[in-house]
């Protein structure tokens, strides 16, 4: 990726946010961290992040609640929910909610930086495919216009 990539790690354990950071400052992301729910809304509120680290369970809410609190402030941001409850429900709810992949503790930093680059590759993709479709219409709609004032 040519742009810096800007990542939020909500979890509620100090450590587990210190070196899950370290990792993805050496991968050469830009990592911020919060430590509840109410923090990470207003970080999210306040600067643009290409994915978050969610915990299922916050001190101030579960982790599914906050998927939707991100979804209003950073529609497009990557959400990977990252639990020690593994459960079926636990996944089902969150996948509901539009979270973008369901990890468990204690989780492989191999998995983790996978499971980041390849749902930064399809969100990168689906930019481009995005621009692409708006370039497409300006030049359809250019083009009508065009015909019109010669007609």
């Amino acid at each position: 990726m040519s742009k810096t990539v800007r990542i939020l790690i909500i979890d509620d354990e100090e450590s587990i946010r210190i070196a899950t950071a370290a990792i993805l400052e050496e991968e050469g992301y830009q990592v911020d961290t919060a430590s509840n729910g109410k923090e990470a809304i207003e970080k999210a509120s306040s600067n643009l992040y290409n994915a978050a680290l969610i915990d299922y369970r916050l001190p101030d809410m579960e982790g599914t609640e906050l998927l939707t609190s991100l979804r209003e402030t950073t529609p497009r941001m990557i959400k990977i929910m990252v639990t020690g409850y593994p459960s079926l429900q636990n996944a089902v709810t969150s996948v509901n909610k539009r979270a973008d992949a369901f990890l468990m503790k204690p989780v492989s930093m191999e998995t983790l930086l996978k499971t980041i680059s390849d749902l930064l590759r399809k969100q990168e993709e689906e930019g481009k495919y995005s621009e692409e479709k708006v370039a497409e219409f300006i030049e359809t709609r250019f083009k009508k216009i065009e015909e019109k004032k010669t007609a």
